[in-house]
């Protein structure tokens, strides 16, 4: 069996490498004619996607490239600290450059191609096969084919027309890496900062470098692309006015920060429900299906878990009850993580009444939560060795 991967991001190689290991033969088509080297913020990869990257022998590849993290640490704008979670395995901050670089590097070394500058148009299913056609003109023919193609995913429109598209969180992002950030170390955690006008975050590792992340809540959103016409020196500015209020380093932070460093991610975004994962020889695999706001910190991570998972059940099972096994074992999991994640936001963005009543009731929570409450998002695994026997 032969499959076409559409999508080179980050769960295109990853879903093409476990369908390999599943004995189906895949390549992988970008439609972007370069490398996303040197683009891109950071993300982080928690147990349970490093767990499902194990499965494939990515993880210690991964682990190459990235920074524990021991801890979240939930602040107010005053620095107190509102909350902390935590646990082993540690989760890993990497930049999102490098797992591009790192997977494409594994996926090719295994022999897998991967072509660049390959924009689907459609696909043409017949019998027991479909063909892939590009805006350049060429196309390939497989078994089935996976959309990996994110949150804007034409696979997905192709599947159903009507399918929802992405919903703005009413937050925009941001983020950088620093050589040197002139912090004392975060002992391991990365701080979640909710300041009066904006979300911070970031993490100082022991050596003095480190990175951070805002979120700006806006009422009307930008695409990146609009975001990005406005020139980095401005935002800046812009972010370093909406942390002066906080008592925490954002603004030092931010004021160590090369304007050619930042980086200008746009809107957030998330897709709550799609309706079908599959049609045909079509499957949906990573945002394309099901597409949570960064604020889940989980985005990667079930990525990864469903590259996986649907490369198990094709291994198992014909292709139709495969995909059917496939949606069923995940669908639940996914949005639920989405609804938190939207929670997430809403607090990110909330206003002066919303953050008193987070401050005061936060720890509260912490206190007398059940742990679950905040760790059965890691605990998940995929049983690889365990066979299917029916959807």
């Amino acid at each position: 069996m032969r499959a076409i991967v559409i999508g080179g991001g980050i769960g295109g190689p990853v879903a093409a490498m476990a369908l390999r290991k599943a004995g189906i033969d895949a390549s992988v088509h970008e439609r972007y004619d370069r490398r996303a080297d040197g683009s891109g913020g950071a993300l982080s990869i928690a147990p349970n996607g490093l767990q499902a990257l194990e499965v494939v022998g990515l993880a210690d590849a991964v682990r190459g490239i990235g920074t524990p993290m021991t801890a979240m640490e939930l602040q107010s704008w005053t620095g107190r600290t509102l909350g902390r979670f935590g646990g082993e395995p540690p989760q890993l901050l990497v930049w999102r450059a490098d797992l591009h670089r790192v997977l494409r590097e594994e996926a090719v070394r295994r022999g897998i191609t991967v072509e660049h500058g390959q924009d689907l148009v459609d696909v043409v299913e017949h019998g027991a096969g479909v063909t892939a056609r590009f805006a350049d003109g060429s196309r390939a023919d497989a078994d089935l084919l996976v959309g990996a193609d994110g949150i804007r995913s034409t696979v997905r429109r192709i599947i159903d027309p009507d399918a929802p598209g992405p919903r703005y969180a009413g937050l925009l992002g941001f983020g950088a890496r620093l050589a040197r950030t002139g912090e004392p170390s975060t002992g391991g955690a990365m701080r979640l900062v909710s300041g009066k006008r904006a979300f911070f975050g970031y993490q100082v590792h022991a050596d003095g470098s480190g990175g951070w992340f805002a979120n700006l809540p806006r009422r009307t959103p930008l695409t990146t692309v609009q975001a990005r016409a406005t020139g980095p020196e401005e935002w800046l500015a812009v972010l370093r006015a909406a942390f002066t209020p906080d008592r925490t380093p954002a603004v030092r932070l931010v004021d160590a920060t090369d304007p050619a460093d930042l980086v200008v991610t746009g809107a957030l975004e998330d897709v709550p429900s799609v309706p079908r994962w599959s049609r045909g020889r079509l499957v949906l695999v990573g945002d394309a299906a099901h597409a949570t706001s960064p604020s889940s910190g989980q985005g990667a991570s079930l990525a990864f878990e469903s590259a996986v998972q649907l490369a198990r059940c094709l291994r198992d099972l014909p292709h139709d009850e495969a995909f059917r096994a496939y949606e069923e074992l995940r669908r639940d999991r996914v949005e639920r993580i989405i609804a938190q994640a939207a929670r997430t936001n809403r607090d990110k963005a909330a206003g002066p009444v919303g953050r008193l009543l987070r401050d005061t009731l936060l720890p509260l929570a912490f206190k007398f939560a059940d742990p679950s409450r905040f760790t059965w998002q890691f605990d998940h695994r995929i049983e690889w060795d365990d066979t299917l026997s029916h959807a």
